[in-house]
């Protein structure tokens, strides 16, 4: 049974952290997608807190920071986005962050873990987001803020309202995985990271996979927050991303662990990224994302 906190929704509209125009607009098209429509439906008191501020670079720019592209404007605005996530966690409110790249996880962990002293992560991702700035091969950050937020990489994107790690190892579990970097590999294998790649979730099945999530986490943490990239799923059922990869879990299944995690009251904040409306069609990641949203949030069939 999902108990129903008051939700903070809170915008991140960056595109910094990756190549691709459009992906900014993804707060834009969640909410357009019906999100508020949705929770007032399922009954939640919601705050919609709007978009935090970034700086919006040309993308012709140059990298700021040796093979760290926009570090600067990407570390103001995720330390913003911390402080904002930071306040609404205290107020015990759910806080729900609409992407914007996966960067933005640097600073929603960083403001989770201003409440938290033992959080737990749910990685729902195609990636690992696991690279630094030593092992990155492009040098964009959105397939980092795992790794900062782990300690590894580059102090300003680690050290964001508070020095050092934000979140521990034994406290991930990254599922979906199916691309992984050289470097990626090496940093889970040392740090020795729970991880359910493709191969384990078509072996086993979501379920077993989601049982043995919620079994692991609930026991060692104080707070759960769930980090969905929406390219985890298949790019034919969520086409409007920047970095798809086939072979990808689908959207029932999707669903199917979100309620799963609903009827654990597991997690205590989410976010949801790289919704691309430019690359999309008709806004259907838009709307996979708000319907997940509200599947994680408690809503059934019947």
């Amino acid at each position: 049974m999902v108990v129903k906190k008051d939700i903070s929704i809170i915008g991140a509209p960056m595109a910094l952290g990756q190549t691709h125009l459009g992906v900014d607009l993804g707060p834009s098209a969640i909410r357009y997608a019906g999100l508020m429509e949705q929770l007032e439906e399922l009954q939640y008191n919601s705050h919609d807190l709007g978009d935090i501020e970034i700086n919006r670079l040309e993308k012709n720019l140059q990298p700021t920071d040796g093979s760290l592209r926009y570090l600067e404007a990407i570390v103001e605005a995720n330390t913003k986005l911390a402080k904002t996530v930071a306040i609404e966690a205290s107020m015990d409110r759910f806080p729900l962050v609409l992407g914007g790249d996966h960067s933005i996880a640097i600073g929603t962990l960083a403001g989770l873990a201003n409440k938290y002293q033992n959080l737990g992560v749910i990685w729902y991702d195609a990636h690992g987001d696991l690279n630094t700035d030593k092992t990155s091969p492009s040098g964009n950050i959105h397939g980092m803020p795992l790794a900062a937020s782990l300690g590894h990489g580059h102090p300003n994107l680690t050290d964001i309202l508070t020095t050092g790690p934000k979140v521990k190892p034994e406290n991930v579990v990254l599922i979906g995985i199916r691309e992984l970097d050289d470097g990626e590999r090496e940093l889970i294998h040392k740090l020795n990271m729970k991880v359910y790649t493709m191969h384990e979730v078509n072996r086993d099945g979501i379920h077993r996979v989601m049982e043995e999530t919620i079994d692991y986490l609930q026991n060692r943490t104080d707070g759960v927050h769930l980090s969905f990239d929406l390219d985890s799923i298949n790019p034919a059922e969520a086409p409007g991303v920047g970095t798809p990869v086939e072979g990808g879990v689908t959207f029932r299944e999707s669903q199917l662990a979100l309620e799963m995690l609903a009827e654990s009251d597991l997690v205590t904040s989410a976010e949801f990224v790289e919704v691309n409306p430019m690359l999309d069609t008709k806004n259907q990641t838009g709307k996979v994302a708000v319907s997940l949203i509200g599947t994680l949030l408690g809503k059934r069939s019947i």
